[in-house]
C-alpha cells in the first residue's frame, strides 16, 4: 500500500510544529502505515537538520520504560530520543511556556558515561563501568502532536516527545548507592503529586541505559563518553502550566526543580 507522506515530508512538518510551536495532526493517523523504523528515521532526519541548525547533542533520553505505558500503548520496550546543549536548563530556573505546547514534568535518574556504550551486548555491568557519575535530573516532555494523542511511532518521530531536562550538580558514584532504591518524590506547587523508586523504570535504570545502548546498534550509534542518558520516568507526569513549581527530591542525589513562567 502507498503511503500519504514519506518519512522526509513527515519530518519536515514535525521540525516546523518544534521550531512554531504549533502541533500537527497525529502521523499514525494521516499516514497510518508508518512503522517503528520509519518513526526512528524520520527522529533521525531531524537530528540532522538540527545539527545542521547548529545544535550539539549531549546524550539522549529513554522513555515509556514503566509497565503501566508499555501496556497502554501495546508495546514491549522503551522509546529513545536525543538531547540537546540549547535544551538544558540550570537547576532552580525558569521556563518559558510560550516556548512550549503542553509540557508535562518527570523526575529521572541521569547517568553520566566516562567510557562509550557500543552495543549490541550491552550489559547492566557494562552500564555500571561505563557511567562516570549518576544525577537527580527533571526531563521535561512535550508533544508535537496535536494533543497527547500518541501512538508509538508518534512519540518516536517526536523525538521521544523530548523538550528540555535539568541535572542537579551533585555528582553521585553510582557504586554508592542501590539505583532500584532510589526514592523520588515529585512535588507541584509544594505539594506531593506522586513518589516512586528506581525500580519503577525496568526494575532498575541501568537496564533501562544497557536497552538503550543495545538499541541505537540498529542505527549505528554509540552512546559516547561524558553523554547525558536520561533512564526514564520514575513515576507519572503531571502537566505543567505558567505559574508552577516542579520539585523533585531524590533520597540519595539531592534536588532538581524549575519553574514555568
Amino acid at each position: 500500500m502507498s503511503r500519504n507522506f514519506t518519512n522526509e515530508e513527515l519530518s519536515k512538518m514535525l521540525y516546523e510544529a518544534l521550531k512554531i510551536q504549533k502541533p500537527i495532526d497525529v502521523i499514525s493517523d494521516i499516514d497510518n502505515e508508518v512503522t517503528v523504523e520509519d518513526a526512528y528515521d524520520i527522529q533521525l532526519l531531524n537530528v540532522k537538520r538540527a545539527l545542521e541548525d547548529g545544535e550539539i547533542v549531549t546524550g539522549k533520553k529513554i522513555g515509556l520504560t514503566s509497565k503501566g505505558m508499555q501496556e497502554l500503548l501495546g508495546i514491549t520496550e522503551p522509546d529513545y530520543g536525543h538531547l540537546y546543549k540549547s535544551t538544558e536548563v540550570k537547576n532552580g530556573g525558569t521556563v518559558d511556556t510560550k516556548t512550549l505546547i503542553r509540557p508535562k514534568v518527570e523526575g529521572e535518574v541521569a547517568f553520566v558515561l566516562k567510557e562509550d556504550l557500543k552495543g549490541p551486548g550491552i550489559t547492566v555491568e557494562d552500564v555500571y563501568k561505563a557511567t562516570d557519575y549518576i544525577c537527580a535530573s527533571i526531563e521535561i516532555v512535550d508533544s508535537r502532536i496535536k494533543d497527547w494523542k500518541i501512538k508509538l511511532v508518534d512519540t518516536i518521530a517526536d523525538n521521544g516527545s523530548s523538550a528540555l531536562y535539568i541535572l542537579n550538580d551533585k555528582k553521585v558514584k553510582i557504586d554508592d548507592v542501590s539505583l532500584p532504591d532510589i526514592r523520588m518524590t515529585l512535588y507541584k506547587n509544594g505539594e506531593v503529586v506522586n513518589s516512586g523508586t528506581g525500580k519503577d523504570v525496568l526494575g532498575n535504570p541501568a537496564i533501562s541505559v544497557a536497552w538503550l545502548a543495545n538499541k541505537l546498534c540498529e542505527y549505528g550509534i554509540t552512546l559516547k563518553k561524558g553523554e547525558i542518558i536520561l533512564s526514564g520516568a520514575i513515576t507519572a507526569s503531571p502537566e505543567a502550566f505558567k505559574g508552577d513549581m516542579f520539585e523533585c527530591v531524590f533520597s540519595e542525589l539531592g534536588n532538581v526543580k524549575v519553574e514555568f513562567k
